[in-house]
C-alpha cells in the first residue's frame, strides 16, 4: 500500500452502487474523476501525491472498475455527472474540488451546472472540447473499442503497448488488469456524447473558480477553444503543460503537478 493510500469503499448514491478509493484523508477534500476508460486504480499515482496535503477521493465512473455496470443503466453526460453531485452529497463531502480529467472533466463542469452550490472548484483537465458543428475528437472509436474486446480475453502487458507505447510497465500492467472492467456500451455512449453533448454551453453558467490545463502536444484543445472558453468564462484560469499528451500525468507527471500549482488548496 501506499504512503497515503487509506482504503476502497463503495456508497449508493444516484440509485447505483458507487465505487472509490480514499487518499490522504487530511485537508481540503477533492473528488478525482478520471476518463473514458480509466478506473479510479489507474490514477493511483496522482492521487497518492494529492494525498499528501488533500483528502482525496477517486471515482470509478458508471460502467467501469467495481461501480455499478452492465445493461439497463444511463450512460450519457448527465446521468454522470448526477453520480457526482449524489456521490458528495452521500458521503457528505462540503464542496470538495473537482479534479477530472478528460471525461472526467466534462461531468466535473456539468454536475457543478446542474448541481450548484454542491462543489467549491474545478480543475478541468483537457477536457474533449469536440461537439456539435466542431471539429472531432482526435482518438478514434476503435481505438478504445478494439483495446477494451482484448482485454476481456485477456491481454499481456506487450499486447497492451502496441495501444499505449509511451507508458511504463506498471501503468501497462494495471491497464491490462483492468481496462475489462470498462463496458463497452458505456464507453461508446460516452464516446458519442464527445460529439453530440456541447460542453461549451457550459461555461457560461459557471459560478465557481475553474482552471483549464491544456495539453501541449494533446490536439485536444487549441488556442481557438481557449480563446472561446476564455470569452465564455472570463474568470477561469488556464495552463498549459507543453510536452504533454492528453494523458498529461503518464506524459509529464512533475509538468502536471507544477501546472496544478496551489490551485485545489
Amino acid at each position: 500500500m501506499s504512503k497515503t493510500y487509506l482504503y476502497g469503499a463503495n456508497v449508493f448514491a444516484n440509485g447505483i452502487r458507487q465505487h472509490y478509493l480514499r487518499y490522504g484523508g487530511k485537508g481540503p477534500v477533492v473528488l478525482l474523476i478520471p476518463g473514458i476508460t480509466s478506473p479510479a486504480v489507474t490514477w493511483g499515482f496522482v492521487a497518492e501525491q494529492l494525498g499528501a496535503r488533500h483528502d482525496v477521493y477517486v471515482l470509478d465512473v458508471r460502467g467501469r472498475g467495481l461501480s455499478s455496470t452492465g445493461p439497463g443503466l444511463d450512460y450519457g453526460l448527465d446521468a454522470m455527472a448526477d453520480d457526482a453531485a449524489a456521490f458528495a452529497m452521500a458521503l457528505q463531502l462540503v464542496q470538495p474540488a473537482i479534479l477530472g480529467h478528460s471525461m472526467g472533466a466534462r461531468i466535473a463542469i456539468r454536475a457543478s451546472v446542474r448541481s450548484p452550490g454542491v462543489f467549491k472548484m474545478l480543475a478541468l483537465i483537457d477536457p474533449p472540447v469536440s461537439g456539435p458543428g466542431r471539429r472531432p475528437y482526435p482518438s478514434k472509436l476503435p481505438w478504445y473499442v478494439d483495446s477494451i474486446r482484448l482485454a476481456e480475453k485477456g491481454i499481456d502487458v506487450e499486447g497492451m503497448r502496441v495501444f499505449c507505447p509511451t507508458w511504463t510497465q506498471e501503468q501497462l500492467q494495471l491497464r491490462t488488469e483492468w481496462l475489462h472492467t470498462c463496458f463497452e456500451p458505456a464507453i461508446v455512449k460516452a464516446f458519442e456524447d464527445f460529439h453530440s453533448d456541447d460542453i461549451f454551453a457550459d461555461f457560461p453558467k459557471l459560478d465557481v473558480p475553474a482552471m483549464l490545463m491544456v495539453a501541449g502536444r494533446g490536439g485536444v484543445i487549441e488556442m481557438q477553444d481557449e480563446e472561446e472558453i476564455r470569452s465564455l468564462y472570463p474568470p477561469i484560469e488556464i495552463v498549459r503543460v507543453p510536452n504533454a499528451g492528453h494523458m498529461i500525468p503518464w506524459d509529464d507527471f512533475d509538468g502536471f503537478f507544477l501546472a496544478l500549482g496551489n490551485f485545489l488548496d
